[in-house]
């Protein structure tokens, strides 16, 4: 893969991503940045769904979250995790259910995400080209496709809580993960 530039800071909203830029070696894998998006429904679209805020009683619509939790017992939970700063090296997806994820205090954070192509496939990996990352903000949720490859929830403080809603043994039954150091020999450098 040749590396491309990354749109300057200025670049129009909507503009499409540009492969990650390639710049040092961190624990012998190349270092590239990813410059991390605003969220909208549209552009996480082809991931899963952004979920705002809705007055009490509004019907159910197309826009609102399709979840896939039938395949096992529904898991709702509060997880708290340490802050793993700005760099992915591997990448997951869960082929069996959809994910749902929010801040519990508010603040904003970031995850990077793939498409679920393959879904069937065992061994399909994402390209690293399709790798997008968003910076979540903490008053909505979004719910991750069936498939979609994602790394995170990431944020720089120290630690921080997640409502998390999967199924109960997601992380031991449906829990494939690419080693983007193995795979492409790259670390990606989430970057405003």
């Amino acid at each position: 893969m040749n590396p491309v530039p990354n749109p300057p800071s200025g670049a129009p909203p909507g503009a499409l991503p540009q492969a990650p830029v390639f710049e040092r070696v961190f624990e012998g894998a190349m270092v590239s940045d990813l410059h991390i998006e605003p969220l909208t429904p549209e552009a996480f679209a082809p991931f899963g769904t952004v979920m705002a805020a809705l007055e009490d009683g509004v019907p159910f619509s197309t826009s609102d979250a399709q979840l896939e939790l039938s395949q096992g017992i529904p898991r709702f939970y509060v997880m708290r995790i340490p802050g793993r700063g700005m760099e992915v090296r591997q990448i997951t997806r869960h082929v069996h259910v959809t994910q749902a994820l929010a801040s519990v205090g508010g603040y904003d954070w970031v995850m990077a995400v793939a498409p679920p192509y393959d879904v069937d496939d065992p061994e399909a990996e994402p390209a690293l080209e399709d790798i997008r990352a968003f910076r979540i903000p903490g008053n909505v949720a979004v719910m991750l496709r069936r498939g979609t490859w994602h790394a995170g929830p990431l944020f720089e403080s120290q630690d921080a809580s997640f409502f998390n809603l999967e199924l109960a043994d997601t992380n031991i039954t449906d829990h494939h993960t690419c080693k983007l150091t193995r795979r492409y020999g790259t670390v990606l450098r989430l970057v405003d």
